[in-house]
């Protein structure tokens, strides 16, 4: 099984380049020349994206071909008060030469919208909010001009007194959204509501691709183990809505999130690295079912979190153990 592992965002190795520099509506407001204060944000978001197109390039040369995009490129760009402006009219050259090096260095990216973006709401403006915000990430990724195998990964949402039908508003909001935004849909496990159990149902259900995330289901589970789970997760990525892999013309692997706990006080809260115990002990189960999946790790220390864990891996590497270093960022395990 070939595992390769990405990271999200930011980079804690590559210093002055955050992709998330941000200008706050207060400070937007205090500038009396509008058309001035729009020309900040792009200029924000113009750097923002250069620095997106840096840390791609830290990827390519570190080996690593999974990596989370911020979903602050553009600052301000779902706010009430600027509907009036478009900025992809002024941002294209700079979002194409993204994508461009995206899909000649064959980088899987996704967004991950935040948890203000529910679908299982019960309230309208709550629900409209939240498909502006899938629009303008689907918008993004249009502006990329990267297929739909980049994805939009999402929770369920709350439950609101009552999961199933919180289950049943998310899979009727769902199938009203235009089918460029459902297709580019990912549903991932929570660690306080839907659990791994409950969202694969939805995910089957819709025929949506399911992220499991493997912390989420250690503290929030149903007395099963996640690789109980994993024929039928593994499953969803099979579907029309999973979409092929273009070099490969080959479903896309099935994705897994991994973080380890900050401490036994805290156990939802991610650390600033990964445990490899229960991370190895979940790969090895899967690998001989599974041919590939990608990893996404979710600890504080972003880039430096996976290079940590590679240095490790590197250390347990031989026949015994069924391990074997690819690259940079990526593992064999035998089956």
């Amino acid at each position: 099984m070939i595992v390769r592992f990405g990271y999200v965002a930011m980079s804690t190795v590559i210093k002055n380049c955050s992709p998330s520099k941000t200008m706050t509506m207060a400070s937007f407001s205090k500038l009396q020349d509008r058309e001035a204060a729009i020309r900040r944000l792009e200029s924000i978001a113009r750097g923002n994206l250069h620095n997106t197109l840096r840390l791609l390039r830290h990827n390519r040369a570190s080996g690593i071909k999974v990596y989370r995009m911020t979903s602050k490129l553009v600052p301000l760009a779902t706010h009430p008060e600027l509907r009036d402006w478009n900025p992809f009219a002024a941002l294209a050259d700079d979002f194409a030469e993204v994508g461009r090096y995206i899909k000649e260095n064959g980088i899987r990216v996704s967004f991950h919208p935040d948890h203000f973006t529910v679908l299982s709401t019960p309230r309208p403006e709550v629900l409209a909010s939240s498909v502006r915000d899938l629009r303008h990430h689907t918008d993004m990724l249009f502006a990329m001009n990267l297929p739909a195998t980049a994805k939009n990964n999402i929770h369920i949402g709350g439950a609101y007194g009552d999961k199933s039908s919180a289950a049943a508003r998310f899979a009727e909001h769902f199938r009203e959204l235009v089918p460029e935004m459902q297709e580019r849909i990912t549903l991932e496990n929570d660690d306080k509501t839907f659990n791994a159990v409950e969202t694969l149902q939805v995910c089957k259900t819709l025929g949506l691709p399911m992220v499991l995330d493997i912390h989420h289901q250690w503290v929030n589970n149903e007395g099963e183990s996640p690789w109980e789970l994993w024929p039928e997760v593994s499953r969803t990525w099979q579907t029309p809505l999973a979409q092929k892999d273009a070099a490969t013309d080959k479903p896309l692997p099935p994705k897994i999130h991994v973080s380890s706990p900050r401490s036994p006080s805290d156990p939802r809260s991610h650390a600033d690295g990964v445990e490899p115990g229960p991370l190895l002990a979940f790969l090895k189960r899967i690998a001989p079912c599974t041919p590939a999946v990608d990893v996404m790790i979710e600890a504080k220390a972003k880039d430096g979190a996976l290079f940590e864990l590679m240095e490790t891996l590197k250390g347990q590497e031989g026949t015994e153990s069924g391990i074997a270093v690819l690259d940079g960022a990526s593992i064999g395990i035998e089956a």
